[in-house]
């Protein structure tokens, strides 16, 4: 058989060994020595063979010369190595082999008698021009760079395959022209190296044959599976894993990189909120061998405390080498119980972890004992950071796609204006269905009037800040006390206890009020710095109990450490759901007296926006005594509102206060929905003046104080004219007459607000002993 591997070649191929002779002659003329002893040793033998200089053409001509040809090669390939290197002679882009080392021969022969080697996605076009490359670099001084990784794919007698990188030492070869050889001109060249894929030109300035390629050349293998494995994960990661063909394709690459033909993958999704496993997953084409049939568990069920601690606590990976003996030292393991079932005897479990959250569980799990251990655990190390980030991007695909189910089929409309939704809509499909183009208009309501009004949590973000340094506090006392003790046997700890000291003193001090940003410093020192330290300390077997329960105390759900947060987010969270509840069930009321738009938005408070005017209702005659009632009804509603806040605050975990405001806007004005947000929203520029105003009254001052508009037990009306004043007068009296508010009624001025003056404001007090009528 010809050595050539493609019928078209520049190349004529000539195996030959004259170099290395060439190189032995001179070791036996001018050396001395054992060196030259053995070089004219090898020079005798050789001499009765003349083609070993001249070269051989086909392979058979090799074998029958196979004896002597190792001998000249031993030098170059020690028999000390052969069962360790992968390495033969060959020629560049060939596939035949000779003088292969032992191991080479090894896995030649586990591959089997039908397997060719060949090189991966080499084809006969990159074969000829690389070829003509290595032409025009050695005689044209081309230096083109058409190196690339080059792979051999070989199965294992399992079948599982695995991936050798191809290099090659060509020191023992030359390029020789033949008369065949086309004399290059520089625009040749030129031509050349810009039409790579013109395989015509290539083979009319490089005909077959015109030159000689003599010698041979070392190839080495190096295994790089895992390399290729990875490579591969990534590609695949970055595809439809929807596909149905994930499963296998996972497979295959975890099989190649634990060496292991009938490995199977897993994935079992995790749900935070709930403390639930899932098989309903980011890879839902892979199952999960912890649920087996099952498609949710509760994590503490399912794990037994040791899994739970390492998965869950630690974020390590947990691996058992035999699932029985499991079993048998923990028979409450619903898992192991699980595994068994499916004749799993030994597994690895490996945390996805985000930003401190577990995402899920990957499961590698076999049919053998012994075969996933805690050693080989490890290799997941290469692929976890690629694995980690996929899963995380397509749970935040699939939260994306909740959204837009939720928002295309669960955002209502009010029903005050969801007619005239209905009124375009059915324009579209008439249009659609008639085959005519048609585009949506936007929904604008004009001429309507607005009434905006606000109960808001007094002082928030102060009492938000304050409940965070409260329990900073008590974190960096009991850091502060840990790290004293660890000092005794780390002397690098004592480098941070002047720090922790400071901040510990900072946060201690209530007439401070730390920032933000220095909380975060102070938050990042103690997970960068000191939790590390904590945790060393743990593994050295120091101040474990201590250290645990330190750990145990920042969780944010039930630890120590996030007392006041908790405090004040439930009281937050408490508040909103009260007045939200409150103001929707007294909307009844209101859409009586005339049907109107409304809204609200709960934040750190509650603030709602009504629009009232006939292009709303269209069907009903619309009158200004309707905007009138509706003002009085809403001055009594945030009344109600401020009021039932104070029934209820001192049974709160944390002491809030929150202050009432209406703004008065006796101007018609257009909303237009915005069909990017899904709301209502104020339409021009001049309109947008009440957006602007409602932003900036809260924080308000009076003029010429540092006292807030808006205080506590009060209900602030702001207006701009004299005839709001004396229409609010007439309600304030109203609700006086009832009860509901003081007698005093104080007339202030409003501080000058970027871009808005003039504004004055009614202030009256809340009365909370007498309910009133309302």
């Amino acid at each position: 058989m010809s050595v050539q591997p493609f019928k078209d070649s520049p190349f004529e191929i000539h195996i030959s060994f004259h170099v290395l002779i060439e190189h032995l002659e001179k070791v036996a003329a001018e050396q001395t020595g054992y060196a030259a002893e053995r070089a004219a040793y090898l020079l005798k033998e050789i001499e009765p063979y003349p083609q070993l200089r001249t070269g051989f053409t086909h392979e058979e001509e090799l074998e029958q010369h196979a004896l002597v040809i190792n001998h000249l090669l031993e030098d170059l390939f020690p028999a000390a190595l052969s069962q360790n290197e992968i390495k033969g002679v060959t020629v560049p882009f060939h596939n035949f082999m000779l003088n292969s080392t032992q191991r080479f021969k090894n896995i030649l022969s586990a591959a089997g008698t039908d397997f060719d080697i060949s090189i991966r996605d080499f084809d006969s076009h990159q074969f000829y021009v690389m070829s003509c490359c290595l032409v025009l670099n050695e005689f044209y001084n081309t230096q083109l760079d058409f190196a690339k990784p080059m792979f051999y794919d070989i199965p294992t007698a399992t079948g599982i395959i695995r991936h050798y990188r191809i290099l090659y030492n060509a020191d023992f070869l030359e390029i020789i022209p033949t008369d065949k050889a086309v004399k290059l001109t520089e625009a040749d060249i030129n031509e050349l190296i810009n039409n790579y894929d013109n395989l015509e030109l290539w083979k009319r300035l490089f005909p077959q044959g015109s030159y000689l390629l003599k010698g041979f050349a070392i190839v080495n293998l190096f295994d790089s599976t895992i390399e290729n494995a990875v490579s591969a994960l990534k590609g695949t990661l970055l595809t439809d894993l929807h596909d149905t063909e994930i499963e296998q394709d996972f497979e295959s690459i975890f099989r190649s990189i634990y060496k292991i033909p009938d490995l199977r993958i897993g994935f079992t999704a995790f749900n935070t909120e709930e403390n639930k496993f899932s098989s309903i997953a980011p890879l839902r084409k892979i199952r999960s061998f912890m649920l087996g049939n099952n498609h949710e568990a509760v994590s503490t069920d399912i794990l037994g405390p040791k899994s739970y601690q390492a998965l869950l606590g630690k974020s390590e990976y947990f691996a058992i080498s035999d699932t029985r003996q499991f079993f048998l030292e923990h028979p409450g393991s619903e898992m192991a119980h699980e595994f068994l079932r499916q004749n799993i005897q030994s597994f690895i479990l490996a945390p996805v972890m985000k930003n401190e959250q577990l995402l899920g569980i990957i499961e590698l799990v076999s049919l053998r004992k012994g075969e996933l251990n805690s050693v080989n655990a490890h290799k997941l190390e290469v692929v976890m950071p690629f694995l980690v980030n996929t899963i995380d991007r397509q749970i935040a695909y699939k939260q994306n796609r909740i959204q837009a189910v939720i928002q295309n089929e669960y955002t209502t409309l009010h029903p005050s204006v969801q007619w005239k939704f209905e009124k375009e809509a059915y324009k579209f499909i008439e249009r659609q269905d008639n085959k005519l183009e048609y585009e949506l208009k936007e929904i604008v309501f004009e001429d309507v009037y607005p009434l905006y009004g606000q109960v808001d949590i007094k002082a928030s973000s102060d009492s938000r800040n304050r409940s965070i340094q409260k329990d900073l506090n008590n974190q960096l006392e009991a850091l502060v006390a840990i790290v004293l003790q660890i000092q005794n046997i780390d002397k690098h700890a004592s480098a941070y206890l002047p720090r922790l000291q400071e901040f510990k003193n900072l946060t201690h001090n209530a007439s401070v009020l730390i920032r933000t940003d220095t909380e975060q410093y102070i938050q990042h020192f103690i997970d960068e710095k000191v939790h590390p330290l904590l945790q060393s300390a743990t593994v050295s077997g120091h101040f474990t109990p201590e250290i645990g329960n330190y750990f145990k105390q920042v969780n944010k759900n039930t630890g120590l450490y996030y007392t006041y947060r908790r405090k004040y987010d439930t009281t937050v969270s408490t508040i909103n759901k009260k007045m939200a509840a409150l103001l929707d069930e007294r909307q009844v009321a209101a859409q009586e007296i005339f049907p109107h738009y409304y809204e609200r938005f709960k934040s750190d408070g509650v603030e709602h926006n009504l629009y009232i005017g006939s292009s709303i209702t269209p069907n009903r005659t619309f009158l200004p005594a309707h905007f009138r009632s509706l003002r009085l009804w809403q001055l009594k509603v945030l009344c109600e509102l401020e009021r039932e806040h104070h029934r209820y605050k001192t049974t709160l975990p944390y002491t809030l206060e929150v202050t009432t405001l209406v703004l008065a806007y006796s101007t018609t004005m257009s909303i237009r929905f915005r069909m990017d947000e899904k709301r209502f929203d104020v339409d021009g520029t001049y309109n947008a003046r009440f957006e602007i105003v409602k932003k900036r009254i809260d924080k308000a001052f009076i003029k010429g104080t540092n006292e807030r508009i808006t205080q506590p037990g009060t209900v602030v009306i702001i207006y701009a004219n004299t005839n709001e004043e004396k229409e609010y007068r007439d309600h304030i009296a109203h609700l006086q007459q009832k009860g509901m508010l003081g007698s005093e009624v104080e007339v202030l001025e409003v501080e000058e607000l970027q871009s808005i003056s003039g504004l004055r404001a009614l202030r009256v007090n809340i009365l909370h002993d007498n309910e009133g009528d309302i």
